[in-house]
């Protein structure tokens, strides 16, 4: 997932802002206990989540894609004092570890987690979002897409991650259906004259969206 050399990546992550000691024991237990730990955000990624945050400072978050809660916890650091973030996983076996990892955050009363089909469960959610961040099942991405984007206020910002997809999505011959569901979202969003975007080649790519 990573396009830089390792000698390049360990830099940068050294000159990064640390992590907090639980984001750390969040990393540190899914990489022992998880399947696919790959899929956490991570130091670096989960410290520009957190400066996006910051500087967004957002009243509403929804994040698709919940894993064990390291990314949650990272859009949370730059919410309004009132502020909330929605987010939501439909691995139901996760949802134990997710819930114990905010339980321990001082954003437990910050962090609303709901288990279920996304495509199901945001139709119902009636707010309008500041950021929506979205990690989750690929050929779903479009959906989710159309399903945010009204709701998404004006000068709202999306990011969507894992958009180069390991850099299949620029390999011609392949055609499994989450490369060829990423093209298509890449492409989607680039077209869209709602919003303005900018793909950021960080880790496995973050598709950053702003509503016009």
């Amino acid at each position: 997932m990573d396009f830089l050399p390792i000698e390049i990546r360990q830099y940068v992550e050294a000159v990064t802002t640390q992590e907090n000691d639980l984001l750390k024991e969040v990393s540190r237990d899914t990489h022992l206990h998880v399947i696919n730990p790959r899929m956490l955000s991570g130091h670096f990624q989960g410290r520009l989540l957190s400066l996006f945050s910051h500087m967004i400072q957002p009243n509403r978050i929804l994040e698709i894609g919940t894993f064990t809660g390291y990314g949650t916890l990272c859009l949370a650091e730059g919410l309004t004092e009132n502020g909330q973030i929605v987010t939501i996983d439909v691995n139901e076996e996760l949802a134990e570890r997710a819930r114990n990892n905010f339980d321990r955050s001082p954003y437990k009363s910050k962090i609303i987690f709901k288990i279920g089909p996304a495509v199901v469960l945001i139709p119902a959610l009636i707010d309008i979002w500041d950021l929506v961040f979205i990690d989750a099942d690929k050929e779903n991405y479009l959906k989710y897409f159309d399903l945010i984007i009204d709701q998404l206020r004006p000068g709202g910002y999306i990011i969507a991650d894992n958009v180069l997809w390991n850099g299949k999505v620029i390999e011609e011959k392949e055609s499994d259906k989450k490369t060829n569901a990423l093209k298509a979202f890449n492409k989607t969003i680039h077209d869209d004259p709602r919003i303005e975007n900018l793909l950021l080649p960080i880790r496995d790519g973050l598709m950053l969206m702003r509503k016009k």
